[in-house]
């Protein structure tokens, strides 16, 4: 008995002792390979460089096994071509940067594609033409012999008199809990496609982190069905935007135009979110070589116009008279609104509003629909907290009211309605132009997450405008802080269930050329008789013939 338990001591020191050897030859093999080098610094601690170097990050936990390294994948069909981005969590040097992509083929699965992960940002985009969108396909990326994830690839829905769409926004890093309300609602009620409006991060420096987390949270919205996704001010690391056709901004504050980091990072930003989307209408790139992906995507015979509403718009600073404590912030009510609708400024940018003229004249049997980061008017009276009110904010695409006017008219034109998010405020406005309610009809979908910097609209005097349709106290014709004319229909302030966080519900029935904007609340379960809109929703409307 002594023999043996010296032999098994013998056997476990001998063990033991080649185990420590083979884990520290691997790290020491890790060392000397060189990782890839980012070319921006102090930023993105996990996008590339020796990122199991530095300290655990509070966002998400990176370090994974190894069989979960794929953490998601998203996807659109257009034009009988697939666009799937992989996203992974990050990479060793020595592990390989190859992933691939097989369908189900009959009770086996057929490989298809490679492709190389990007190490800045861990993405990969598969892209497939002549894929047969008439039927569903299911499919699955792989990553060395065991990480894998599985979706479907859905059929386009032409058959469906009904078309229905899930719109989010503002993925608060106030709350880093799961988001399984979401999924359960969203997915019971089954929509055609997903569209997330920006700001799917806000940790700013820590785009990768915070895009894993969001990827993780919602990935069972998206896993079978369409998605499309932009990055917002938020998402690129500044808190407002105004990208005035991509020159470097002076400030973080970025209010006199331009982006404040590094161009390589704003371009991988948009890589990791909008790979996946169609191609461009025009990929010409801006300055500093940042690229566009304005483009459309058409769905079940809804045509989806996909716009980039800040990329090109002027920055307020040393362009117009500085009326406020900020360039952009105006308290004053008794201002000139048209002190500050200076001939020059722009909006959407020429070659930007072109694309909107031309896709208003295409698939005109189609209902049509534009999505875009923000709303283009003033829609929210007080900001952040309940005593800061503001009279008007150049960070809404209600000024420049000249640039304002012209994509209206280009939304009105095509008789298309416009979906965007980033105002924390849900609200149903129908535009006026030159007259009230010649404009074309908005939804502004509430926020994911909405307690960090709500808005309230709340008119000063607490009365409801012209025209009011009765739902809501201070509904009806309003001039916003620009003299825009709007016309609310119904607004969603945060002393609402959920503190006004939830969804939009966007169902599009082709057969009466309606649309039925729905809200629902966070904390809602959409499964129980007893689940409730929030006031003011749902609200049907007509489109012209």
């Amino acid at each position: 008995m002594k023999h043996l338990s010296y032999f098994f001591m013998t056997a476990l020191i001998f063990c033991t002792y080649f185990s420590c050897k083979k884990e520290s030859d691997g790290n020491k093999e890790l060392s000397q390979i060189k990782p890839v080098v980012a070319p921006f610094n102090g930023i993105d601690t996990i996008a590339t460089n020796d990122w199991w170097n530095r300290k655990p990050n509070k966002i998400i936990d990176v370090n994974v096994d190894r069989e979960n390294v794929i953490a998601f994948a998203l996807y659109t069909v257009q034009d009988k071509t697939l666009k799937l981005s992989a996203q992974l969590f990050p990479l060793y040097p020595k592990e390989t940067r190859e992933v691939r992509l097989e369908i189900k083929n009959g009770n086996g699965w057929e490989l298809i594609q490679k492709r190389k992960v990007n190490d800045l940002g861990w993405s990969a985009l598969f892209r497939v033409e002549n894929w047969d969108d008439s039927k569903n396909v299911s499919y699955r990326v792989l990553y060395g012999e065991k990480a894998s994830f599985e979706g479907l690839i859905r059929k386009d829905p032409k058959h469906k008199e009904e078309i229905v769409m899930a719109a989010l926004s503002c993925n608060s890093n106030k709350d880093r809990g799961d988001r399984n309300k979401y999924v359960k609602n969203i997915n019971h009620q089954n929509p055609d496609i997903i569209f997330f409006a920006g700001d799917q991060s806000y940790d700013h420096s820590e785009h990768t982190a915070a895009w894993l987390k969001f990827g993780m949270q919602f990935r069972e919205v998206f896993r079978n069905r369409p998605c499309i996704t932009i990055p917002d001010d938020h998402d690129i690391g500044q808190g407002n935007l105004w990208g005035e056709y991509g020159k470097k901004a002076s400030s973080i504050a970025g209010d006199d135009g331009g982006y404040f980091y590094h161009p390589e990072y704003v371009k991988m930003v948009e890589r990791c979110q909008t790979a996946h989307l169609p191609d461009p209408y025009d990929a010409t790139p801006i300055q500093q070589g940042i690229g566009v992906y304005y483009t459309n995507l058409t769905l079940g015979d809804i045509d989806f116009s996909i716009i980039e509403d800040r990329k090109f718009k002027s920055g307020p600073k040393g362009k117009i008279p500085q009326i406020g404590p900020r360039p952009d912030h105006i308290r004053d009510p008794n201002y000139a609104p048209s002190s500050v609708d200076l001939d020059g400024l722009e909006l959407l940018g020429k070659r930007q509003l072109d694309f909107l003229n031309q896709w208003g004249t295409e698939n005109n049997d189609h209902i049509k629909v534009v999505l875009s980061q923000t709303g283009f008017c003033g829609g929210a009276h007080i900001h952040g907290k309940k005593d800061n009110r503001l009279h008007a904010d150049m960070d809404s695409n209600g000024w420049p009211q000249k640039g304002r006017n012209r994509a209206l008219k280009a939304i009105k034109n095509a008789n298309a309605i416009h979906i965007a998010g980033d105002q924390h405020l849900a609200t149903l406005i129908q535009h006026g132009i030159d007259e009230f309610d010649d404009g074309p009809w908005a939804f502004v979908v509430p926020a994911i997450v909405n307690n960090y910097y709500s808005r309230w609209w709340w008119p000063e005097d607490e009365k409801p405008g012209a025209n009011s349709n009765g739902r809501l106290p201070w509904n009806g014709q309003f001039l916003d802080g620009f003299n825009n004319k709007i016309t609310m229909h119904a607004y969603v302030n945060p002393d609402n269930p959920s503190n006004g966080a939830g969804y939009g519900l966007i169902r599009f029935n082709k057969k009466d050329s309606e649309v039925t904007f729905e809200c629902w609340p966070r904390d809602v379960d959409v499964t129980t008789k007893e689940a409730k809109q929030f006031n003011g929703f749902p609200y049907t409307i007509k489109l012209d013939n």
